[in-house]
């Protein structure tokens, strides 16, 4: 357990700091290193002097999905300009009444770039790390809403070392509030990157978080998350019951220019939606929400998410699907769902694991013309969400 000693007026929070385990440590956060989250969010507090405690190890923004069952491919694109995130296991510190404990977050998120990679690249990179961040902070500013008035009063007292508790309903919103800031962040400083080395990139973001047995979606863009459930059939003659067939729920819309409240927010900053086959904005940008983007930011893109959230899984839940856009030139969301409950289900000599599914979708969609970049993730094991795991499983068939 390692604790940082700050000269000034500090407060205290308990962290853990999550690279490929999780670590605990209690960190006393300088009022300089506050104010500078306030003012920058969580690129300030990565670049300033006040925080070097922040300075995690290069090993905490790498893509941690061991525990993630997902696929990607380049398909017929000279580039592959997809990222995934993942980690359906990450440990988050919290104090409760009387104890300090973690709780165990997933998040799952496909970052579908164009005009280049940098955008994906750098979404892909942030994403754990600033919603990390994110969570603290915005854990600490709720338990202790007189936190601003105790900066400018400098009468917050070193001696104070109790953690401020957060009680269990605050949970969900202090998760969906950090995730939104961090796409925020992401943006803010992407979009500062690209004008000043010329980058035109940007990059759709479908962002899924897994709490207890709950889930949100966070949406920017076209690509897809979906939600393939199964029926059950009740019967008349006796006291048992069957299950029907997979239907597909999707979890997303998408951003394109020319749904009508996406045309208006255009229209209204300036811009236009050419008529064309694929209506674009300017007619060029063939999304009206993005990551990125600098230059078609003045006409009405932005990278707000749209948000499903919080939502229970229930028992006839079976999957969560996450996919960049690609795999739908070709295939529907029932063909999704279809064909992963059908390759689960079939009869084989061989054990069908849940990472053979996000394979088979994007084999499927590159075999039937998608001319696209694929990406898919596949959450299999929705009733192990309820226990705060939704590690994916072999399927024993």
């Amino acid at each position: 357990m390692n604790f940082f000693m700050m000269k000034g007026p500090v407060v205290v929070v308990f962290i853990g700091v999550f690279l490929c385990r999780v670590l605990y440590a209690v960190h006393e956060v300088s009022v300089s290193c506050m104010m500078a989250y306030e003012e920058g969010g969580a690129p300030a507090v990565y670049s300033s002097l006040e925080c070097p405690q922040w300075v995690f190890s290069s090993k905490s923004s790498e893509n941690l999905t061991r525990n993630c069952n997902f696929a990607t491919n380049q398909g017929h694109r000279e580039y592959q300009e997809d990222r995934v995130t993942c980690n359906l296991d990450m440990k988050l510190p919290f104090s409760g009444e009387g104890a300090v404990g973690e709780i165990t977050v997933g998040i799952a998120a496909i970052f579908d770039g164009h005009g280049g990679e940098e955008a994906s690249e750098m979404a892909s990179t942030k994403l754990s790390d600033y919603f990390f961040m994110h969570v603290l902070f915005t854990a600490y500013n709720r338990a202790l809403p007189s936190n601003r008035e105790n900066h400018k009063l400098h009468s917050i007292k070193s001696s104070q070392r109790t953690p401020p508790v957060i009680d269990y309903l605050s949970i969900h919103p202090i998760l969906k509030e950090a995730l939104l800031r961090t796409i925020q962040d992401i943006d803010s400083e992407f979009s500062k990157e690209a004008l000043d080395k010329g980058y035109v990139s940007g990059s759709t973001a479908t962002v899924v978080l897994l709490f207890n047995g709950e889930f949100l979606v966070a949406n920017v863009g076209d690509s897809k998350a979906l939600l393939c459930s199964q029926k059950f059939l009740s019967h008349h003659d006796d006291e048992g019951a069957s299950l029907g067939e997979i239907y597909a729920e999707e979890l997303t819309r998408d951003h394109h220019p020319d749904r009508e409240d996406e045309k208006t927010r255009i229209e209204a900053a300036g811009g236009f939606v050419s008529k064309s086959s694929i209506p674009r904005v300017n007619g060029i940008l063939a999304v009206s929400r993005a990551i990125g983007d600098v230059y078609l930011k003045r006409y009405g893109v932005t990278a707000d998410p749209e948000i499903t959230g919080w939502r229970p899984f229930t028992p006839e839940n079976r999957y969560l699907i996450v996919a960049s856009d690609g795999v739908f030139e070709t295939l529907t969301p029932q063909n999704v769902c279809e064909l992963v409950h059908n390759k689960a289900s079939k009869s084989s000599s061989e054990p069908v694991t849940a990472s053979t599914l996000p394979e088979w979708i994007i084999r499927h969609a590159f075999r039937t013309g998608s001319t696209d970049n694929l990406s898919v993730i596949v959450i299999s094991d929705l009733r192990n969400c309820t226990e705060g795991r939704c590690v994916g499983r072999e399927l024993n068939l």
